[in-house]
């Protein structure tokens, strides 16, 4: 049984199978409409249980997208639509679609809840977010990253303002596949010193947003308030001398590239000049969260990798 809940589950060679395919799939259909199914259908017959516990964009359309284009079907519920909302068991839930469903993508906070659904489910189970992860946006990043030109080995990413679940999956990418990540972070907003330890040499983090960003290739943020996050105004004051600026961007290499994960906050971590400026490829990014996730869905019913 593959599960996605992290990175590391499908480790470098996985990860590598499938940004391989997903560059392939995506060429191969180029100009076509979205909602045609890929020539191959290669998940024809299958179904996708997706549950979300937090809104979202472009979690629901690029999974609900990538399934139907690998020739399947999905079946969308919101946490307080269905019984999880009443107090049902994850274990007990998990049980239940794995007996309607071939797979299950959960988007939720808590991320036992998804190791839980791992644990219980007899198919395979998918991390669309959670409060200490998202690995599913970093294989998109990764593809654009690749798209742009650039080489993950050696490569230098610089993270600006809050050390949460996106910056986590950068850092794990980072070990797994050799690239660098320099993290600015104010006091009070760091990653986790452990998990920075875990990544081998390949993350560090520093207070100072232009030491970051110094000869980086690729420069990331992300929004500083998330859903359900309280003293707002608190932690934006905390956050601003970490605001992605054109200033801030000349201090990297010339050809470096930004990008965010969206939605995006604009004037707040980022100005509306870097997101719409030349180095932004934000939205590539956003729509190869549907590629990602057709090749992510492959690897779990072993057809790559």
């Amino acid at each position: 049984m593959r599960h996605f809940v992290d990175l590391s589950d499908a480790g470098a060679d996985g990860i590598a199978a499938i940004l391989a395919d997903a560059l392939d799939r995506k060429a191969a259909r180029a100009g076509w409409p979205k909602g045609r199914a890929d020539a191959d259908a290669p998940l024809a017959g299958h179904a996708l249980a997706m549950v979300f516990e937090k809104n979202s964009t472009r979690t629901r359309v690029s999974f609900d997208m990538a399934i139907r284009q690998l020739g399947g079907s999905s079946v969308v519920m919101d946490a307080g639509t269905t019984q999880l909302g009443r107090g049902e068991t994850v274990a007990d839930t998990a049980r239940v679609l794995s007996g309607y469903c071939d797979a299950i993508m959960i988007r939720t906070d808590d991320h036992a809840k998804v190791e839980e659904m791992a644990a219980h489910a007899s198919v395979p189970v998918i991390n669309g977010l959670t409060d200490a992860s998202h690995p599913c946006q970093i294989v998109a990043d990764l593809l654009t990253i690749i798209e742009s030109g650039k080489s993950l080995p050696g490569l230098k990413v610089a993270w600006l303002g809050d050390g949460n679940n996106v910056l986590t999956s950068f850092v794990e990418a980072a070990s797994l596949l050799h690239f660098d990540v320099v993290a600015a972070c104010p006091q009070g907003f760091q990653p986790d010193e452990d998990m920075i330890a875990r990544a081998n040499g390949r993350a560090r983090v520093v207070a100072d947003p232009r030491e970051a960003v110094e000869g980086a290739d690729i420069v990331v943020t992300d929004t500083w308030i998330s859903m359900g996050q309280l003293h707002a105004e608190t932690k934006l004051a905390a956050m601003m001398p970490y605001q992605v600026t054109e200033a801030l961007m000349e201090m990297a290499r010339p050809e470096a590239k930004f990008l965010h994960c969206l939605p995006a906050h604009r004037e707040e971590e980022v100005v509306s000049a870097v997101i719409d400026g030349p180095q932004s490829l934000i939205w590539e990014e956003a729509e190869n969260r549907l590629h990602a996730q057709k090749s992510i869905l492959r690897w779990c019913f072993g057809q790559i990798g």
